[in-house]
C-alpha cells in the first residue's frame, strides 16, 4: 500500500481561513499563479471535464507548466480518450495515466473484479478506479497539492467548498480556481479560446464520467444530474474522505471473502 504521508505545507485553520478570503476576490488566473509560485509538487488531477480544459488552457497561456494526473478507469467513454490525446498534443503537459491496480485494460479489470461491478458493488468499484489510483499516484510522484476543476455551481457536496481545501487525514491539498464560476463562464471561455472539449457537450452531456453512469442532462436539470441518474449519489470517492473510504472497502472485500469461505464449505 502506498505511503499515505504526503509532504505538504502545513497550514492552521486560522491561516487557511485567511489564504481563502485572499483568494475568493482573484480571478482563476491569479489563483493558478499564486499556485504555482506556492507549491512544489503542484499537479494538475483531470479527467478532461470543461473546468479542467479550462484549467490546461489558462495554465498554457501564463507559461506555467504542470504535470497532469488522469485516471483511467477503464470504462472511459472513446471520446475522453480522444480528448486527452488533444489535449496533451495542443498543450505539451507531461501526462501521467493512472489505472485500475493491476489491470491494464477493460478486460482484464473484468476478469480481477467480475462484468458490472459498479452495479455489484459501487463501493469497491469506485475505491478500485478512483480513489486506489489517485493515493498511488499522489506517492509516487510526491504531490503536495492538486488542481481540481471542482466549481460551487455544481451543487452537491461542492455547494460549499473552498478555494483552497487541505483532504482529511492525508494533508493533501486541493485547489479549486474555478470554485466560484458557473458553467456557462466556463462554456464561454472554452469557445472564446478555441479550447479542445469533449464532443459529448454537443449532443447534451454537461459532466461527462463513466460511459455506464453518465447521461445527457434535460433542459432545466442540473449540470450533473446526467451522472448517476436515479441514486442520491453525487460524487465517486475521489473528493470524500480517503480513509473512510477505505475502511467501507476493506468491509465490503471481507464480507465478499466470508460469502465465498462459506459458499466453499
Amino acid at each position: 500500500m502506498p505511503s499515505l504521508a504526503t509532504p505538504v505545507l502545513q497550514f492552521d485553520e486560522s491561516q487557511l481561513e485567511h489564504i481563502n478570503q485572499r483568494l475568493a476576490t482573484m480571478q482563476p488566473a491569479q489563483i493558478l499563479d499564486w499556485a504555482h509560485v506556492t507549491f512544489d509538487g503542484l499537479f494538475q488531477e483531470t479527467a478532461f471535464g470543461p473546468s479542467g480544459n479550462v484549467i490546461s488552457d489558462m495554465l498554457n497561456t501564463q507559461g506555467i507548466s504542470v504535470p497532469v494526473i488522469f485516471l483511467d478507469t477503464l470504462h472511459h467513454f472513446d471520446e475522453t480518450l480522444d480528448l486527452a490525446r488533444r489535449s496533451q498534443q495542443r498543450y505539451g503537459f507531461k501526462l501521467h495515466v493512472y489505472k485500475p491496480d493491476g489491470c491494464v485494460d477493460r478486460a482484464a479489470f473484468v476478469a480481477k473484479h467480475g462484468d458490472e461491478l459498479w452495479k455489484h458493488n459501487d463501493t469497491v468499484y469506485d475505491y478500485s478506479v478512483k480513489v486506489e489510483p489517485a493515493r498511488r499516484a499522489y506517492s509516487e510522484l510526491r504531490a503536495r497539492a492538486v488542481l481540481t476543476g471542482r466549481r460551487k455551481s455544481q451543487k452537491g457536496d461542492r455547494a460549499t467548498m473552498q478555494v483552497v481545501e487541505i483532504e482529511k487525514g492525508t494533508g493533501l491539498i486541493k485547489i479549486n480556481p474555478l470554485a466560484n464560476w458557473s458553467f456557462q463562464q466556463v462554456w464561454t471561455y472554452l469557445r472564446a479560446h478555441e479550447v479542445p472539449y469533449n464532443v459529448l457537450l454537443d449532443q447534451g452531456y454537461k459532466s461527462v464520467g463513466d460511459y455506464h453512469s453518465t447521461r445527457p442532462v434535460k433542459e432545466g436539470e442540473d449540470e450533473r444530474a446526467g451522472r448517476w441518474a436515479g441514486s442520491e449519489k453525487t460524487e465517486c470517492g475521489l473528493h470524500k474522505d480517503y480513509f473512510a473510504m477505505r475502511a467501507a472497502f476493506l468491509a465490503s472485500q471481507k464480507k465478499q471473502n466470508s460469502s465465498i469461505a462459506v459458499s466453499a464449505a
